[in-house]
């Protein structure tokens, strides 16, 4: 492979946009004190910009856990009942069955779904478990129910339907119990299963991580970088003030287990900082905010997410081209009738993993996907590099904004805390343990470079003298949120 020349105006004009996806030292300080600041806000009052969910999960578990638990997960057109057993050594075994729903029921009637999913759940458990049927209620399996939909969350398994989404229509679950619409169903089949929580797949991804977490650190985070970005932390009750504020306040969220003075907190941290007082804005950004169906909100997730990345891509590739500095401008290049580099939504943020990290000889797997993923046939190797240096700046953007919500939750929970109590008892360097946090999806886990990153802005976040951060923190994958987390808040959830 030739030498490529990075003098010349294309590869100045590649290097240029890229040094607009740069985010600062300065600028990660700013979002951290930012993040912690709505963090605040949001724990403590009802209706503020990040909304900071309380979850009624008071407890996590810490793999020493055995038993059988349940877990249907309904996400969309297709839903699975899973049942995992816990071995008690951070170890366990998963069944799952996977089924389509039937388009009639998805504008039907509740009672028409909730007893087909019921109906599931009894064939699964007949097949698999089969024993539970001959226990009293005492010994009834217990199950998690992942329901992807918007709920309006009232207790640990007590959740009202707010709206529907994914192409699902049906108007009499408006305004219903989920969960108890569910129990109904299959209380009328004789099924020995109680529905025990109303689950979030972040706080899911949480729960799983605590699991299976190697060594004795505490799983404080559940993170998800995929298609979209959601964390989940476990915070001090007494710090969620909103649930206690008013008589109206604490009739409203109702019943919840305080024996552990805890709660993981849902962030919905997607939404932080729509009004971009410290995120970063770029006309690649602002392009793609003004293409989508949701314009100024979740402005964290489209500069982090895998959904979106993709699209800045393509709106940076676009301005080169149109720049007239010779993006696929050499003879022999052939770019097709209404190519995909010209359609919005079409470049997968997959496209970004994969060029930067080619290795082929003469790039031949990155000139391979602009033919098929952009249309445009006989790149250059410096088109290449050029488009794959904007690749780069884009990743590591978005791996060093999803350290901000990591460092502001640890700082805020781990650090102060550690610091005030230091001052009382005991020297700072004994209390300093390590911090586990759970993650899943896509980006997080095939990005290359991606935790690489994220430690760096993490080694460059200013915590005000309460000691070292990114040393403490372990990364892990936690897998299936949905499915193993649901059931293990099953587990934890106090009815």
């Amino acid at each position: 492979m030739a030498p490529i020349s990075y003098n010349t105006p294309l590869m100045q004009k590649a290097g240029e946009i890229a040094q607009e996806f740069e985010y600062d030292t300065k600028q990660i300080n700013a979002a951290v004190e930012e993040f912690q600041n709505l963090m605040t806000k949001g724990v403590e009052n009802e209706g503020e910009a990040m909304t900071m969910i309380p979850t009624y999960v008071t407890a996590v578990p810490n793999g020493t856990e055995k038993g059988v638990y349940l877990a249907l997960d309904l996400g969309g057109t297709n839903f699975r009942v899973c049942s995992v057993t816990l071995h008690g050594n951070s170890k366990f075994a998963l069944n799952q069955a996977k089924s389509a729903i039937p388009r009639e029921l998805m504008t039907g009637t509740a009672q028409g779904l909730f007893s087909f999913l019921a109906s599931k759940v009894g064939d699964f458990v007949r097949e698999h478990h089969s024993e539970h049927f001959e226990e009293d209620n005492e010994h009834h399996l217990r199950l998690g129910f992942t329901f992807s939909f918007p709920v309006d969350q009232k207790g640990i398994n007590k959740g009202f339907l707010i709206r529907w989404t994914k192409g699902f229509d049906i108007k009499d679950a408006i305004g219903k119990d989920v969960c108890q619409l569910l129990q109904e169903e299959i209380d009328k089949l004789g099924l020995p299963v109680v529905v025990a929580a109303l689950v979030n797949d972040t706080v899911g991804t949480l729960m799983a991580r605590s699991y299976t977490s190697p060594g004795k650190a505490r799983t404080l985070i559940g993170a998800i970088f995929g298609t979209g970005t959601n964390g989940a932390y476990v915070e001090k009750l007494a710090n969620i003030k909103k649930m206690t504020a008013t008589t109206e306040a604490q009739e409203a969220y109702g019943h919840y287990n305080t024996s552990t003075g805890e709660m993981v907190v849902n962030t919905e941290w997607g939404s932080f900082d729509n009004e971009l007082r410290v995120l970063p804005d770029t006309p690649y950004d602002r392009a793609l905010d003004a293409n989508t169906f949701n314009p100024g909100i979740q402005m964290f997730e489209k500069r982090v997410s895998g959904m979106f990345l993709g699209e800045i891509l393509r709106n940076a590739i676009v301005a080169l081209k149109d720049s007239n500095v010779g993006l696929f401008a050499q003879e022999g290049i052939v770019i097709n009738e209404n190519p995909n580099l010209y359609r919005p939504w079409t470049i997968d943020t997959s496209f970004l993993s994969l060029v930067e990290a080619d290795q082929s000889e003469g790039f031949a797997t990155s000139r391979e996907l602009m033919e098929t993923e952009l249309g445009v046939s006989g790149a250059s190797e410096q088109d290449v590099e050029a488009v794959r240096t904007i690749a780069r700046a884009i990743g590591r953007r978005s791996a060093r904004l999803s350290a901000v919500p990591l460092a502001a939750i640890c700082i805020r929970t781990v650090l102060a805390e550690e610091h005030a109590h230091a001052s009382v008892t005991e020297s700072l360097a004994k209390l300093s343990k390590m911090i586990d946090i759970g993650v899943d999806g896509s980006v997080v886990e095939y990005y290359p470079g991606f935790e690489k990153y994220l430690r760096e802005a993490l080694r460059e976040v200013d915590t005000c003298g309460l000691g070292e951060l990114e040393p403490r923190i372990s990364i892990g994958v936690a897998k299936d949120g949905s499915g193993v987390g649901a059931a293990l808040i099953a587990l934890v959830a106090t009815l």
